[in-house]
């Protein structure tokens, strides 16, 4: 009996009682979960998330701005619809990040709703954190068909280092991470639904939004969804091709839309595009944020040496690989026990899906020969979590067959040892971890092995012991990260790693003179929150700020972001990131200077690391226009840093 058919069968209930009754019964589902659910099933959904909620949010305003770059943007984008529709660096509209502007439209419509402080920039991005657990959790739970397999990959997905990193931090990454899970959720429900084509719509769309949030990285999931839609999914050949192509459409239109827009735009009434070499955004796709990233034709910095084993080195190692080893495990032993049912079972598909996620991403991110940052690979966190709630439900139910048992006792105890040498890798850091983490997996294998015969009590303590086993390293980095400000343009995850690039670890890697500390002779040196601008030069800024389009200009975005974010007044990026784009020319910035648009000239400045070149030899237009403006105004020192009034 429905929930309004009770309620009218009740003496005196009428329109009133139906209304009365059906958010009792909606609190009811959101408690208690689906039918035949377990009871501890939706409470400790509900725990998760709010634990995944706590552990992002967590002292988030420690972190300030994180990330300068995308801070500023952010700023811009709240003052401008014209810079937030761009991506523009700042809301004059000189210049834009070297990246599309999904992830910056969601910050800047928070900055423009509750103002400019860490808060409104990075509880988006812990929000998006807790989706994804949540999505994880829901598709797993789809494909296993018990709760349990997807609170492990839930958990496992938020207590990943690099995840708790990045979903503090307002890089790209958090947005694209979420648009690529919930792409996997819906190719997930494609293949039980009999509106299949709508889900894989569906899917086509949010990988087009994640090609708007960081370009081509946003297809590394493709082949593996478009594969284990075609050989699993329950329609004919020529319907399922039908459903993949119309899938392609949906994701061509929700890339293409702005590429499109921002193509037809006059080029001379639109911010430049950074990253590119001809001020256009198909280059950017296909080169600095393409096939440059594979071949390795532009400089930057690199986290790891290319090859097979790069994702498990000194510096990749903490960050996303701890349980890598037992996802693939899990994929392969999935597939196995698989192999033998139907073309369209649905337990296979899924780790089809999740499979060909990790396996294409894992290959890319570990062979790519250019800039290669450790946080990429938050990209295989649900992944690797989704294969090892899959797994690890797989063998549990199958924990009669003493093969099963052996298998899970052999990934539990050799997850502990991987997780002991990752420990081992910062031996200052909780010395006595590694050694419970090898003692409770080598007691947890053993268990297990045995698990057969237990009672039913003996049985949970003994999987329990295995889950802190194995979560017990990752979930000690995530803390430590959670814990610890981060700061700058390429944060990492954990405590100092021996053998790392630098020996750094915690917070952000400085790589090339950014980590939102702009090199010497810029020197910005304290100021507003986030910020390192020195205050006196803040209040000279602020002189009759409204009087300019700009009021200062200086080379690359890592200097002239904490101005701007100080003093919340545009400030051009000459040459964008690194100071090496092209924009504004010589010629451009003589008329804006004519033109009365550009108050100051602050000396000095630089790019971040990852950008286009690092050297000019003096023929790029920052190095032009620093000449020329040495050459015609007066120099003065203003909080350490040189100063030209382009109005006097």
């Amino acid at each position: 009996m429905s929930s309004s058919t009770t309620a009218l069968a009740r003496p005196g209930a009428g329109a009133d009682g139906v209304a009365a009754a059906l958010p009792r019964s909606r609190t009811a589902r959101l408690v208690r979960g689906r039918p035949g659910d377990p009871r501890w099933a939706r409470p400790s959904l509900l725990g998760l998330l709010l634990g995944t909620a706590v552990a992002y949010l967590w002292g988030l305003s420690a972190n300030g701005y994180a990330n300068d770059f995308y801070a500023a943007a952010a700023q811009a984008g709240s003052q401008s619809w014209k810079a937030w529709f761009f991506g523009a660096l700042d809301a004059g509209g000189s210049i834009t990040v070297d990246k599309p502007p999904a992830s910056l439209w969601v910050m800047g419509l928070s900055i423009r709703l509750f103002g400019l402080n860490s808060w409104a920039l990075l509880v988006p991005q812990a929000l998006m954190g807790v989706a994804t657990v949540a999505l994880v959790v829901a598709a797993v739970r789809r494909t296993v068909g018990r709760p349990g397999p997807g609170l492990l990959a839930g958990l496992a997905m938020a207590l990943t280092p690099v995840a708790a990193s990045m979903f503090r931090f307002d890089n790209p990454d958090a947005l694209l991470v979420l648009l690529l899970t919930a792409a996997g959720y819906a190719v997930v429900r494609a293949f039980d639904s009999p509106r299949a084509m709508r889900w894989l719509v569906l899917a086509g769309v949010l990988l087009g939004s994640g090609f708007l949030t960081k370009m081509l990285q946003a297809f590394l999931v493709l082949p593996g969804f478009a594969l284990a839609y075609l050989f699993f999914g329950r329609a004919g050949v020529l319907r399922r091709l039908g459903h993949l192509l119309a899938a392609g459409l949906a994701l061509v239109v929700a890339a293409g839309w702005w590429v499109a827009v921002v193509q037809l735009w006059p080029a001379g009434a639109r911010p430049y595009i950074a990253g590119s070499t001809d001020d256009s955004v198909l280059d950017l796709a296909l080169g600095y944020n393409g096939l440059s990233r594979l071949s390795g034709g532009e400089a930057g910095p690199q986290a790891g040496t290319p090859g097979l084993f790069r994702l498990f080195g000194a510096e990749l190692g903490g960050q996303a690989a701890w349980l890598l080893p037992a996802a693939l495990a899990a994929l392969v032993v999935g597939l196995a026990c698989t192999a033998r049912r139907p073309r369209t079972d649905l337990l296979r598909a899924g780790i089809a899906v999740w499979g060909g996620w990790l396996v294409v991403t894992a290959l890319v991110f570990s062979f790519m020969q250019g800039t290669f940052h450790s946080y990429y690979t938050v990209a295989l966190v649900p992944a690797i979590a989704a294969l090892v709630g899959i797994g690890a439900g797989l063998l549990w139910e199958r924990r009669a067959s003493g093969v099963a048992r052996g298998l899970l006792a052999a990934g539990t105890f050799g997850t502990a040892v991987w997780s002991f040498e990752l420990l081992s890798r910062s031996a200052d850091f909780l010395p006595w971890l590694r050694w419970a983490v090898l003692v409770a997996g080598l007691l947890a294998g053993g268990g297990l092995l045995v698990s057969d015969g237990m009672g039913r009590g003996m049985r949970r303590g003994v999987a329990a012991l295995a889950i802190a086993a194995v979560l017990a390293g990752p979930a000690a980095y995530t803390v430590q990260t959670v814990t610890t400000a981060s700061t700058g343009s390429s944060p990492t995850a954990g405590p100092t790693v021996a053998g790392a690039q630098g020996g750094f670890g915690g917070g952000a890697r400085p790589s090339g003179g950014s980590g939102g500390v702009p090199p010497s002779g810029s020197a910005p040196t304290g100021g507003g929150e986030g910020s390192s601008a020195d205050s006196s030069l803040v209040a000279l800024l602020e002189q009759d700020a409204g009087s300019y389009r700009w009021v200062a200009a200086t080379t690359g975005s890592m200097s002239s972001a904490p101005y701007q974010l100080a003093t919340q007044e545009p400030v051009m990026a000459i040459g964008g990131f690194a100071g090496q784009d092209d924009s504004p020319t010589l010629a451009q910035f003589q008329a804006y200077v004519q033109n009365g648009l550009i108050h100051y000239y602050i000396a000095g400045g630089g790019g971040g690391g990852g950008a286009r070149g690092s050297s000019d030899g003096g023929d790029s237009s920052a190095s032009q226009i620093a000449a020329w403006v040495a050459a015609n105004y007066t120099a003065r020192t203003v909080g350490g840093a040189t100063v030209y009034d382009l109005t006097s």
